[in-house]
């Protein structure tokens, strides 16, 4: 396959505009450089699909750099935030997994056959081979799956295995390099050139509007990512789409000495976990795991939370994942965005940004200092974190399962409910509304396409990089029988 053949050119100075101006008609456009929007491009091009152009309001991959890199520094506000902005979305700087499985990271089980979706993941996966990816397959070891299985049930915890392929957070930003390489001259790239508006007219897409500028298409494919679900949501009101409102996911970033969860990654490389606490049967997961990681912090439009990142070629003596409570919301609620971008203002408004707390303190009703976190077993790999009480920023429902769920993980995990153990908040997931979709994941607009993250039907690379192949194939397909 020809995408096996990247040109070699990643260290090419590029400049942040758009090339071959020629195509400013062009009549495919992408909204968003992330996973989902890449590899629509990467897939219109295997189809022979010219005119093709892509707005990302962040930087090239090149240019992403943040003070927060690494957890050093202080956040600067910049605008766009390289953390969650620019080519390759979120995903340049994630700790880079891909999750081979229908089972989680997303809805698409929801639009396509069991065997579809098995096809199309091991589509994606080869695409990432092609590219780089470490061929090393985490999960295979069926022994350990059951024998964690059976522990997790005695537990009254849902554990749920699955293949995956570890990039890092540092290889995943040279395979990101590598495919932005291959799409150069192939499709016009405009970087720092946010979409403002998606055109349409009689419920059919006609173009967007980005950088004051008009852009006629006749396709959009719109992958805002999690930064941008605000910005569409927004769009899909005013073009009166209808919505759903997905589970609000909201929690806490847990860190621990890696050693007391190696006997897990070390052969599964990350657990996903699922309890439902028994004080108001929320359901609690763990997500993101990162063994011998480094907790980090993202600005999301000048929010910040915190999330966690692992690599390829350092690691650090800490292992963290996140604990998420999944609450949905009914009629008359309408904004779970706004819900938990106002749970992660509390933390920015007590804190000055992300709030850092030891178990121990938090179940003694006090707020740690550093003084007790500098003495305490587990060192922070987040040295930009301020010492503080995470009481006074979750709600209490959500607080309490938490709690619950460490409780359950420890008795599988002990050492996992220590006093010494480290909890940031917050971390939430913006992904909270879902659009009415077609099976080709086509709005109610005519032409106007929602993949990834951002349009509240996946989380995380795997999926998100899947819809962005669905979207372009029918897209395609719907040229070629219009010509």
């Amino acid at each position: 396959m020809s995408l096996s053949r990247w040109p070699k050119s990643d260290r090419k100075k590029r400049s942040s505009g758009a090339r071959g101006e020629r195509r400013l008609g062009s009549n495919i456009a992408i909204i968003g450089g992330g996973p989902a929007g890449i590899f629509s491009a990467l897939e219109l091009n295997r189809l022979g699909k010219k005119n093709v152009i892509m707005f990302e309001k962040g930087h090239d991959i090149e240019k992403r750099k943040s003070p927060l890199k690494n957890g050093f520094g202080q956040c600067k506000h910049c605008s766009p935030c390289s953390i969650v902005c620019g080519w390759g979305g979120a995903g340049a700087y994630s700790d880079g997994k891909l999750t081979l499985t229908p089972d989680f990271g997303g809805f698409l089980d929801e639009y396509l056959s069991r065997e579809e979706l098995d096809y199309l993941i091991k589509y994606v996966d080869e695409i990432y081979l092609s590219f780089g990816a470490d061929t090393a397959l985490y999960g295979q070891d069926e022994q350990a799956v059951k024998e964690i299985q059976k522990r997790a049930a005695a537990a009254d915890l849902k554990f749920i295995p699955a293949p995956i392929r570890h990039l890092g957070t540092d290889r995943c930003r040279e395979i990101l390099s590598r495919m932005r390489s291959y799409l150069e001259n192939k499709i016009t790239i405009k970087t720092l050139t946010p979409v403002e508006e998606i055109l349409a007219d009689k419920s059919r897409v006609t173009g967007v509007r980005a950088g004051g500028r008009v852009y006629p298409a006749d396709y959009v494919i719109c992958g805002p990512g999690r930064e941008g679900s605000a910005w569409f949501y927004r769009e899909a009101a005013r073009l009166g789409l209808n919505m759903t409102n997905n589970p609000v996911d909201i929690g806490l970033r847990v860190e621990v000495p890696a050693d007391i969860l190696e006997e897990i990654t070390d052969k599964i490389y990350e657990s996903k976990f699922i309890y439902y606490a028994p004080s108001f049967d929320d359901r609690v997961r763990t997500f993101c795991m990162n063994p011998y990681g480094e907790v980090v912090i993202e600005n999301n439009s000048g929010l910040i939370t915190v999330n966690g990142h692992s690599y390829a070629g350092k690691k650090s003596k800490n292992t963290n994942f996140a604990l998420l409570v999944s609450k949905t919301f009914t009629e008359p609620f309408k904004e779970p965005i706004a819900y938990g971008k106002y749970i992660a203002s509390l933390a920015n408004m007590l804190g000055g940004g992300v709030l850092v707390q030891r178990l121990g303190d938090l179940l003694a009703g006090r707020r740690s200092t550093a003084e007790r976190i500098n003495r305490g077993l587990v060192k922070p790999s987040l040295l930009y974190a301020t010492p503080g009480d995470l009481s006074l920023v979750l709600p209490y429902r959500h607080l309490k399962s938490i709690l619950e769920m460490l409780e359950a993980l420890d008795k599988i995990i002990p050492g996992i409910n220590s006093r010494h153990t480290l909890l940031y908040g917050v971390e939430v997931k913006f992904y909270s509304f879902r659009l009415n979709l077609s099976k080709e994941l086509e709005t109610e607009v005519k032409n106007l396409f929602a993949v990834g993250d951002g349009a509240g039907i996946t989380r995380g690379l795997a999926q998100a990089s899947a819809t962005g192949i669905l979207a372009a194939r029918q897209v395609a397909r719907r040229q070629e029988e219009e010509q």
